[in-house]
């Protein structure tokens, strides 16, 4: 698979380092489906497809951590039977996919507050994420009913358990130290977060991870959003100079 990215300096880019991580606020599939008259439903049938198509891209196009969006604490506020379809298609999706990530050097894992899930779910996300702990070609995070606050606010809750069971030394605590109790803790922060749909919200995602990252806003649907697209966004991230407070 290639794609026309067009770098002036290739060797230095770090879009084709592969070990950059993209973070996906995977927005619109909703009114992409009502655009053509559709269930909102068919719309996240058609992202669906679309997280496939970019995963297998994600080697050739330099990204080695990528990060999806794909429920928030927030979205159970939507009716009923889109929340359902959206629970039945993350088991549907695992279930047809699982094989072939292990294969192909996939490791999948499971980011947010698991409790209020199915069983069958938080089953079906324990297994994939021990059948795929091995590997190490792509590193695909998943956000299903997470929260960047809520998050945070579990990190803090485990850590005052710790400090009241004598196992941390509040005095000691660092921002890097705190990560630990993230939901990220094994993954590097995001390099860039990428939005379509053409909001411009940061919708309660990565709030701590994302301190330093790049955003590029697109007004892309997700339906829409094809590996080209991530090749091009890829190809103006490089171009970008990242400083994190200092000065160059």
């Amino acid at each position: 698979m290639t794609f026309d990215q067009s770098h002036d300096d290739s060797a230095g880019d770090p879009a084709l380092q592969n070990k950059l991580h993209v973070a996906v606020i995977m927005d619109g599939n909703g009114r992409w489906a009502t655009n053509r008259g559709w269930p909102r439903l068919v719309g996240h049938r058609k992202g669906a497809e679309r997280v496939r198509e970019l995963v297998d891209a994600c080697p050739d196009i330099g990204i080695r951590y990528l990060t999806l969006y794909a429920f928030s604490t927030e979205n159970w506020k939507r009716s009923t039977e889109e929340v359902l379809g959206l629970m039945s298609l993350f088991a549907r999706y695992i279930r047809r996919e699982a094989g072939r990530m292990k294969r192909e050097g996939v490791r999948m894992r499971i980011i947010g507050d698991r409790k209020r899930l199915d069983p069958k779910l938080q089953t079906l996300f324990d297994n994939v994420e021990a059948e795929t702990a091995q590997n190490d070609r792509v590193h695909l995070t998943v956000a299903i009913n997470y929260g960047g606050r809520d998050e945070i606010a579990r990190a803090v809750r485990a850590a005052a358990r710790d400090v009241a069971a004598g196992k941390l030394d509040p005095d000691s605590v660092t921002d890097a130290s705190f990560a630990r109790y993230l939901d990220t803790r094994d993954l590097p922060d995001p390099d860039l977060v990428v939005r379509t749909s053409g909001e411009t919200r940061v919708s309660n995602y990565l709030l701590w991870q994302a301190a330093y990252s790049e955003y590029v806003f697109t007004q892309v649907l997700w339906p829409d959003f094809t590996p080209q697209t991530m090749a091009d966004i890829l190809h103006e991230y490089g171009l970008r100079e990242r400083r994190f407070g200092g000065v160059k």
